[in-house]
């Protein structure tokens, strides 16, 4: 934003000349001028948000939201990174994955799931363009050309559905409008990096606009496989994708459709053998960022494809609005990976000189194979006019998936499961206005769940699995001022019985884990401060999980096997500010503080396999671990976010400088505590300096990705040896953005 227009300076000189004729200061004249236009521009812009499927500022809204868009969002993904770049640029939102750019695993509040496998449950629901995205290879779909992210924190059972225990993290891309509009950006860096993302749309019709939006994503391959004496084996990728959305807008009738693709190939998570040494969680010698020894000649490779489309119908009605959504997604591919990280193994040859690095106890390479995945929803629902003191939404909503997991690798080679998932529900939320302070809110849902599995592995039997349960919340918000509200929230939510059948692969039988449930409380303040300069929000929580579904993945049981566990708690708090410093600089960011603890007195886990890590949990006679008392697995303590904007005026436009700072606490990455499976204070920072042309609608700029070149532990293997993944490395580059209208 321009921090002075013509018409300013103008209006400064004309008063200094009357002030000169009348003798009066011109110096006090001009302040007085300025302060009024400065005040102006220092004010924070109205964020809207959909949380509760109606747009609403949100500082109206009584539940904890934090959003991202423009610039911050820019700046986020400049280096081309996938969807888990999210992780700890929100407060209180984490993200994770060991299956490269695709199944991304989210947390928010310290509430997720560490399951690896295709067909895992997460708690955590992903909405893309409203639609719900099930399957963790439809969370991975990439962003571009996106409006807003919104992370809603808490159970969003009532309007969202099951598998919302934790909240739900919403992306609302670009719509179609009539007005012409269009953007070309490329991208060159580090690491052969090429990208391209662009959008065109306007009219083509009074009543219908559209709009096409592209994405090419380029990175050369840079990671050495020094056991086959390959050069620039792995890591690189090419992601495709692209959307087409047409609007139809009448009086009466408003529709949207949405087609969207994506083809994805490149390389899986890169597992490193033996990175810790016994008794410490520091990355010892055996790691090195750009070389790996892998006896597998695969080097790693995954490869994805996808797509689907939408249809959202709008029919105004007399005082209220019918909406209907009917979507379907579909995606297959495979991810292979080389999982103990290294070469050879001691069970093989016991010679020392023919595996490596460190003690490989055994070779682990196996490949998952997403075939043929379905998934068919439809909501429909009714909302009233909001003008009234009383507002109301009912609604129905139908899902269906259907798709089989190929597991290559394992005992029994290969191992196809395959699952069905059908629900259906019917909810209503009502708002009611008591006064011109206050209102409150309260919903309820009841959903019914089927789960199914079948496989060709002889021996194991069709399973079958069914629940239906009751979510509801009850909310208030309170306006003590025009700029300040407080909000209180109590929330029940719940997730689906799970089923996993990866175990069927290693000749062991499929686990079911039953529906959790979860009762949410949450207390918080919103508040618009400094004369609209400084967004000061900020909440405090307490949840309890009642037979918290748990993944007990790896160690000495080498498996993924779903479970219960009797209670988990979790308690905290998170802010969120921005605050316009002066018209030309902004500061913004975060902080979140989540205390999560099993309370169970009886569940035990597989240790770390062959004794290779110090476990600090008491254990059983078995050695088996207990987990009472330990955090969440994947949980941050802490997460603190910063960034800072400051810009300066130059001919025709601006440049400017932004940064963003993130810093993780303690985190625990197994069910178990060890002293080699935890990371604390790990960090990234990133930097954007940037020219932009007013008059020609153009920006270029320079920027770096984890600046600092911090090697940050992400996750861990534990069955084998002592293996690691870390973060993405550091990039800079340079990209070129031009607009048209």
């Amino acid at each position: 934003m321009k921090p002075y227009t013509k018409s300013v300076l103008s209006a400064a000189i004309q008063a200094g000349l009357f002030s000169a004729a009348v003798g009066l200061s011109p110096a006090l004249l001009a302040q007085e001028s300025d302060k009024g236009q400065n005040a102006k521009e220092q004010e924070l812009e109205t964020i809207t948000v959909t949380a509760q499927k109606r747009s609403q500022s949100i500082q109206e809204v009584p539940i904890s939201i934090a959003t991202l868009s423009g610039e911050k969002l820019d700046a986020i993904f400049s280096s081309g990174d996938d969807i888990t770049a999210l992780a700890i640029k929100v407060p209180g939102l984490y993200a994770e994955s060991s299956n490269g750019r695709v199944a991304p695993r989210f947390y928010i509040r310290g509430l997720g799931n560490t399951d690896f496998d295709l067909a895992a449950s997460q708690p955590v629901s992903i909405i893309m363009d409203e639609v719900v995205m099930e399957n963790v290879i439809l969370k991975s779909f990439p962003l571009f050309d996106v409006q807003q992210v919104e992370v809603i924190r808490g159970p969003q059972g009532t309007l969202f559905g099951r598998n919302t225990t934790a909240g739900i993290v919403k992306f609302d891309s670009v719509k179609p409008r009539q007005d012409f509009d269009a953007y070309v950006k490329t991208t060159a860096g580090t690491l052969g990096m090429f990208n391209l993302e662009g959008a065109v749309g306007g009219g083509l019709t009074d009543e219908l606009s559209a709009r096409i939006s592209l994405l090419s994503q380029n990175r050369s391959d840079w990671i050495d496989n020094a056991y086959l004496g390959e050069s620039d084996a792995m890591g690189g990728y090419q992601e495709r994708a692209g959307r087409v959305q047409f609007l139809y807008e009448t009086a009466d009738v408003n529709a949207l459709l949405n087609l969207h693709s994506r083809n994805y190939e490149g390389t899986s998570s890169v597992f490193r053998a033996n990175v810790f040494t016994k008794g410490s969680n520091n990355l010892n010698e055996n790691y090195d960022r750009d070389t790996v020894y892998y006896d597998a000649t695969s080097n790693n490779p995954q490869e994805y494809d996808s797509w689907g489309g939408s249809l959202k119908l709008d029919f105004m009605l007399d005082g209220m609005t019918l909406t209907s959504i009917s979507a379907y997604e579909t995606a297959s591919g495979f991810s292979r990976g080389d999982i103990d990280g290294g070469y050879g193994g001691l069970f093989v040859n016991p010679d020392p000189d023919t595996y490596g690095p460190g003690v490989i106890m055994f070779p682990s390479n196996t490949m998952d194979e997403l075939r043929n995945l379905k998934q068919h929803t439809q909501e429909i629902r009714l909302a009233s006019d909001t003008s009234n003191a009383l507002s109301w939404q009912v609604g129905g909503f139908y899902f269906d998936s259907t798709f089989g997991v190929n597991t290559v690798g394992g005992v029994i080679d290969p191992a196809m499961v395959f699952h069905g998932n059908n629900s259906w529900a019917l909810f209503g939320q009502g708002t009611y206005q008591i006064d011109s302070k206050w209102n409150v809110t309260a919903g309820i849902r009841y959903t019914d769940d089927v789960k199914t599995l079948s496989t060709t592995v002889p021996g194991n039997e069709s399973l079958k699995v069914s629940d239906d349960q009751i979510s509801w919340e009850l909310s208030t918000n309170y306006r003590l001022t025009d700029k300040t509200s407080l909000f209180a929230r109590i929330a029940d939510g719940f997730r689906a019985q799970s089923i996993q059948g990866r175990n069927i692969a290693f000749a062991e039988p499929a686990t079911v884990a039953d529906a959790e449930t979860i009762m949410s409380y949450e207390f918080g303040v919103k508040s618009d401060l400094l004369d609209n300069t400084l967004r000061l929000n900020a909440a405090v929580f307490y949840y309890t999980i009642d037979d918290m579904q748990i993944s007990v993945i790896g160690g000495e049981l080498n498996g993924n096997t779903l479970d219960n566990a009797d209670k988990g708690v979790g308690y905290g708090f998170e802010t969120d500010f921005d605050y316009r410093v002066l018209p030309n600089l902004s500061v913004g960011g975060g902080f979140s503080y989540n205390k999560t603890e099993f309370k169970d007195n009886n569940t035990v886990v597989g240790g770390c396999g062959f004794g290779n890590c110090t476990i600090l949990d008491p254990v059983n006679n078995e050695g088996r671990p207990f987990i009472d008392g330990n955090p969440f697995a994947q949980a941050p303590e802490t997460i603190l976010t910063l960034n800072a904007r400051y810009d300066y005026p130059v001919t025709s436009g601006e440049i400017y400088v932004y940064t963003d700072f993130a810093l993780q606490g303690k985190t625990n990455l197994f069910l178990y505590e060890s002293a080699e499976f935890r990371t604390n204070n790990q960090h990234e920072a990133g930097l954007r300096v940037a020219y932009i042309n007013y008059d020609g609608n153009y920006e270029v700029g320079l920027f770096g990705r984890n600046i600092t070149d911090e090697d940050n532990v992400k996750g861990a293997v534990d069955f084998n040896n002592l293996t690691g993944f870390v973060n993405e490395p550091r990039t800079f580059g340079v990209d070129f953005k031009i607009s048209f209208y």
